[in-house]
């Protein structure tokens, strides 16, 4: 089987290009597709009116029409999904997920897709895993990590950063926003090869890795 990845940022893409293969094994592909962030749902559907920008949601309608006319002539024998994954940040679960249906249920064909939603932030499957977070970081303030309570909305970045980086979330914020995104992808980098995807206690992580592992057939 074959999947397309849709992800909002270059420190997605980081930890899945190495999550992935875990998942699903060496017998099926993939590709993961970065985004310059999260953007919005389109009002009325609408395609985003500068495709170039690479904003996710901006661009999600017009991307899963695309998928689908593609994944149409694909062979039965090797089939495709697209895998869309986000943070919820702060909206509303249940509203964001029918959001999400509607763009879908407006594709002709529509093709093979799941929706996977980070609760709060991506950083979450990272601390759904604590094992891997004191591998990959053995100075570790573990008494910050070990009050984590997993896919709580908590700002859950900053408590990654509370426990691993020099001076907390505080010194990190400071240094602007790039460099956020730089020390996320350092994260995705060092945690990521150190996690058990069969441990991990995130319950948005482990719903991700059921919906991939159901689409190729393994149900363990």
């Amino acid at each position: 089987m074959h999947f397309e990845i849709l992800v909002e940022d270059r420190s997605g893409k980081k930890a899945l290009d190495i999550l992935l293969p875990k998942i699903v094994g060496g017998t099926h592909t993939f590709k993961v597709h970065p985004y310059k962030g999260i953007g919005r749902i389109p009002k009325h559907m609408r395609e985003a009116r500068d495709a170039s920008k690479r904003i996710l949601l901006d661009n999600l309608p017009r991307l899963l029409k695309g998928y689908g006319k593609t994944f149409a002539g694909y062979p039965e024998d090797y089939p495709a999904a697209v895998i869309l994954v986000c943070d919820l940040d702060d909206q509303c679960k249940k509203m964001f997920r029918q959001e999400l249906f509607n763009i879908l249920e407006q594709c002709n064909p529509q093709p093979k897709t799941r929706f996977c939603i980070a609760i709060e932030e991506g950083e979450a499957w990272f601390l759904g895993d604590l094992d891997a977070v004191k591998n990959a970081y053995p100075q570790a303030k573990n008494h910050i990590l070990n009050m984590y309570i997993n896919d709580s909305i908590c700002g859950t970045w900053e408590k990654l950063a509370d426990a691993v980086y020099p001076g907390g979330s505080s010194a990190l914020s400071a240094r602007g926003y790039q460099a956020i995104g730089a020390e996320k992808s350092i994260w995705a980098e060092k945690i990521t090869p150190q996690m058990d995807i069969l441990k991990n206690r995130s319950p948005s992580f482990c719903y991700f890795r059921d919906k991939l592992r159901q689409l190729t057939g393994v149900h363990k």
